[in-house]
C-alpha cells in the first residue's frame, strides 16, 4: 500500500538539506593527510634563507609601522614565514609527535628571538624612534583579536589539508592574524624603553600564537589526522601524557584571555557610551580619555560645563547595573577651566544686556528720526505758509489801483484727522467798482498769488 503520509515530503525535504549541508560544508573527503604532516613539517624550519626571509620581512614590517603605512605592512606579513612553527606546535599536539613539537618550538623560539633583534636594531636609530599610530594599534588588544586569530587559524590548516591548495587563503590568513607587527612593536619597546608597547605588543603576539595552534589542533583531531605510532607502548603513552598536558595549558590561558578580554571590551565599550552621551547631551568636551579595566578607573579631562557629584554617581550606579562595580572616576576640571567658564558666563549676560539696550536705543532713535520728520514737515509747511506781506501788498497796489486796503491772515483748520494752515488774503476795493468786477478782480490776484507763492490753499476774501 503507498505511503500518503503528510510528514513523507517534509522527511524528503530535511534530507536533501542535510544532504547539500554535508556536500557543502564536509572537508573530510578533500583533506590529503600525509601531503599536509610533510608540507608542515617542511615550513617549520627557520634556517637558511627562511632565516635571512624573517629578518628582511621584519624591516619592512617595521619600516612600514613606522611610516604607519598599511600597505608596507600587508608586504611584509606576506613574506614572512612566521606561520610555520606555529602551525607545527598545533600540528605535533594534534597527531602525537613529540619530536615535531621539540623542533617547532625550538624553531618559534629563534624567530622570535631574531625578529625581535631584528626590529630591536631598526627602532634604536633615533630618527625611527616616532610613536605612530600603527605601533600604537598593536599595544591594546581585545577581544576580536582573539576572534582573528582563532578564525585565522581554522582557515589556514583547512587551506593547508586540501589536495588542491588555496594560496589566496593562505596569505590571507598571514594578513589578518599579522603576527609580524606585534613583534615588531615589542622591538620598538625594548629599544626605546617603553615597556607598555612591550608588555601590549607581546600580550597581542602570545594571543595570536596561542589561538592559531589551539585552532590547528582542533582540525587536525577533526579531521582524524594519523597519530604518530611509537614501538614502546610506555612511552607512547607517556608522550600522550605529555602532549595533552602541554594541550590543556595551552587550553586553559587561552578561555582566560578570552574571558578576560570579553569583560575588558564589555567594560570600554559600556563607559564609552555613558561618556559619549553625556558629552552630546551637557556640550561638553572630553579630552585625554583613559579607561583602565584592570583598576576599574575611568580618566579624563572636560572643556565646558563641569562634571557635578551627581553625574558621577548616576554613571557608577549604571555601571554597578551592567555588572562593574567600584568603578572609579578621576575627572580633570581645572580652576582655570572653571574661572574661563565663569567669564565666558559673565561675558554672554554682558552680551545680551548690552543688546537690549541697544536695540531700545535703536527704538529710541527710530521714534526720534520719526518725530524729527514730522517736525521737518511742519516747518516746511509753515516756511511755505509765510507770505512777504510787504512785498505782495505792494505788487496788489501797483497792479491793481481799486484796491484801497489789503490784509493778511493764516487759518488753522481741521477734519479732526488732520490740521491745515489755510493763508488768506483780504483785499478792500474801492466803492466805484460793482460785484462782478470785484469777483473777477478777486479771482486774477487769487491764480496770480497762487501761482506765485506756490499755495494752491491761498484763498482771497473781501475785507469789510
Amino acid at each position: 500500500m503507498e505511503n500518503t503520509s503528510p510528514n513523507t515530503p517534509v522527511k524528503s525535504l530535511w534530507l536533501s538539506i542535510k544532504l547539500l549541508l554535508k556536500s557543502t560544508l564536509d572537508i573530510r573527503e578533500d583533506t590529503n593527510h600525509d601531503t599536509t604532516i610533510e608540507e608542515v613539517k617542511a615550513g617549520i624550519s627557520i634556517k637558511g634563507q627562511g632565516a635571512w626571509v624573517l629578518i628582511f620581512s621584519i624591516l619592512i614590517a617595521s619600516a612600514g609601522l613606522n611610516t604607519s603605512s598599511t600597505a608596507v605592512v600587508i608586504g611584509a606579513m606576506l613574506i614572512s614565514p612566521l606561520m610555520g612553527p606555529i602551525v607545527g606546535i598545533g600540528l605535533s599536539l594534534g597527531i602525537n609527535d613529540v619530536d615535531l613539537m621539540r623542533k617547532a618550538i625550538k624553531n618559534f623560539g629563534i624567530m622570535v628571538v631574531l625578529a625581535l633583534f631584528t626590529s630591536f636594531l631598526f627602532f634604536s636609530i633615533p630618527i625611527f624612534q616616532k610613536e605612530t599610530p600603527e605601533l600604537i594599534a598593536r599595544t591594546y588588544p581585545d577581544v576580536r583579536d582573539v576572534i582573528i586569530a582563532f578564525a585565522g587559524g581554522f582557515a589556514l590548516i583547512v587551506a593547508l589539508s586540501r589536495k588542491n591548495k588555496q594560496v589566496n587563503t593562505i596569505a590571507g590568513v598571514a594578513i589578518a592574524t599579522a603576527l609580524m607587527p606585534p613583534l615588531c612593536t615589542a622591538g620598538f619597546g625594548l629599544a626605546t624603553r617603553k615597556w607598555e608597547f612591550f608588555g601590549g605588543a607581546m600580550f597581542l603576539f602570545t594571543i595570536n600564537t596561542i589561538f592559531i595552534a589551539l585552532a590547528t589542533f582542533i582540525i587536525v583531531k577533526s579531521l582524524k589526522f594519523p597519530m604518530q605510532e611509537y614501538l614502546n607502548s610506555s612511552k607512547s603513552k607517556r608522550i600522550s601524557r605529555i602532549l595533552y598536558l602541554v594541550a590543556f595549558l595551552i587550553l586553559t590561558p587561552s578561555i582566560y584571555m578570552f574571558y578576560g578580554l570579553y569583560k575588558k571590551t564589555d567594560f570600554e565599550q559600556k563607559v564609552n557610551t555613558i561618556i559619549t552621551t553625556f558629552s552630546l547631551d551637557k556640550d561638553v568636551v572630553i579630552l585625554n580619555q583613559k579607561v583602565n579595566f584592570q583598576n576599574k578607573t575611568v580618566s579624563f579631562a572636560t572643556v565646558g560645563k563641569s562634571v557635578t557629584n551627581q553625574d558621577v554617581e548616576e554613571w557608577s550606579e549604571k555601571l554597578k547595573k551592567q555588572g562593574y562595580s567600584g568603578v572609579k572616576f578621576e575627572i580633570t576640571q581645572s580652576v582655570e577651566n572653571l574661572e574661563t567658564q565663569n567669564m565666558l558666563e559673565k561675558l554672554e549676560s554682558t552680551y545680551y544686556t548690552t543688546q537690549q539696550i541697544l536695540n531700545k536705543k535703536e527704538e529710541l532713535l527710530v521714534k526720534q528720526e520719526k518725530e524729527i520728520i514730522d517736525l521737518q514737515k511742519q516747518l516746511y509747511l509753515s516756511e511755505k505758509s509765510k507770505i512777504p506781506f510787504d512785498q505782495i501788498a505792494n505788487e496788489i497796489k501797483i497792479n491793481y489801483n481799486e484796491v484801497a486796503e489789503v490784509a493778511y491772515s493764516r487759518l488753522l483748520k481741521t477734519n479732526f484727522t488732520k490740521i491745515d494752515t489755510v493763508p488768506i488774503i483780504y483785499i478792500k476795493w474801492n466803492n466805484n467798482l460793482n460785484q462782478n468786477q470785484i469777483l473777477s478782480q478777486e479771482q486774477k490776484i487769487q491764480k496770480w498769488l497762487r501761482l506765485k507763492l506756490q499755495n494752491e490753499k491761498l484763498t482771497i476774501q473781501k475785507l469789510n
